[in-house]
């Protein structure tokens, strides 16, 4: 299992954070999704088939891009 905490300057509320979640939950292989609106990041856990690129990529894609 890999995680990341990924800083997501977007994140201005819990509706944000629930969009996100929705959406990376989605992701075959992402087990859990934890988001916090006050520091402005998400943590992710996953396996296989997911990808640390998958989940930038879909970040993006829903206009919630990861910052570097």
């Amino acid at each position: 299992m890999k995680s990341k905490t990924f800083n997501i300057p977007n994140i201005s509320c819990g509706h944000c954070v629930m969009s996100i979640k929705t959406e990376l939950s989605e992701i075959d292989g992402v087990l859990t999704v934890e988001g916090d609106p006050d520091t402005k990041t998400v943590s992710v856990e996953w396996d296989a088939p997911a990808t640390e690129a998958t989940i930038i990529e879909t970040l993006k894609e829903i206009n919630y891009p990861a910052s570097a």
